[in-house]
């Protein structure tokens, strides 16, 4: 572990957010140094000092930097009884009410999630219904959703939550197995449409039914989840479904008497005003 002061993580965040637009200033302090920690060790950088320089002499570097300090470990239908709950209740109740459903997964790392919910849609039978909306500030972690490859060491535990989500078919059904990845069968993916969009900087560009943001603000700061909740809120029509991380809550930011809780236990929450 590299002993990192405040004052060198500040001079990292001033220098990304300057000359590159990236914004780190109100990641939250403890998950950011580990990151860092992590970055100065992956390349043997003995002190921020030599990383600052790396960005300063080789400007694409910070595009290494921002992958590893976004990095978030995903896995397909994690937390199998929400995705229950949202194939059973949250999309028949949007549809009782429209013929088509617009969804945004804010944050969408390397896409398992989008697959998730890709699946869940095919076995609904309404793919062609719903749009799905998947974003996220690191574009190379974009170009690798866009494949829709996943190592084959990771399918065990996916296949897990699949199950334990009471899935129709078998897992295996929506993948070929080729040189020790997964690739998944393209046309799940036809109705995604990826975009690099930041959360922190980045303004209101669509409306949704769904916005999906699991397990992002869990890196800022309560200032910085304030200010994206804002953002998120005024992203869904009246009456649409916000869903959080399971470690997340909207109990105590500004806007939380605009929703109402739909499911404490999933993190599921309606809008109820704009």
């Amino acid at each position: 572990m590299h002993n990192i002061e405040i004052t060198d993580l500040k001079r990292l965040t001033q220098l990304v957010k300057d000359n590159h637009g990236y914004d780190f200033t109100n990641y939250a302090m403890s998950s950011f140094r580990r990151r860092v920690n992590r970055i100065l060790d992956l390349y043997n950088f003995s002190s921020v000092n030599g990383l600052i320089e790396k960005i300063n002499t080789r400007p694409a570097f910070v595009e290494e930097v921002v992958n590893e300090i976004t990095v978030n470990v995903t896995e397909m239908f994690r937390d199998p009884s929400f995705w229950r709950e949202v194939r059973d209740h949250i999309i028949p109740n949007i549809l009782l009410n429209h013929q088509s459903v617009n969804v945004w997964h804010a944050g969408c790392s390397s896409g398992e999630e989008v697959f998730s919910m890709a699946i869940l849609l095919r076995e609904m039978g309404i793919e062609g219904k719903v749009k799905l909306i998947a974003t996220d500030l690191d574009n190379s972690i974009l170009d690798k959703a866009k494949k829709a490859t996943i190592p084959v060491k990771n399918m065990e535990l996916n296949e897990k939550n699949y199950i334990r989500f009471q899935g129709s078919e078998t897992l295996s059904k929506y993948y070929k197995e080729e040189n020790g990845v997964a690739v998944l069968d393209p046309t799940l993916i036809e109705n995604v449409s990826f975009r690099k969009h930041d959360l922190v900087r980045g303004g209101i560009f669509n409306k949704f039914d769904l916005v999906l943001c699991r397990n992002v603000m869990i890196y800022f700061n309560q200032n910085l989840q304030n200010e994206v909740l804002k953002k998120l809120h005024e992203s869904l029509f009246k009456y649409g479904y916000l869903i959080i991380g399971s470690k997340e809550s909207l109990i105590w930011c500004e806007i939380a008497n605009k929703f109402i809780v739909v499911n404490n236990e999933e993190k599921i929450y309606k809008k109820i005003r704009d």
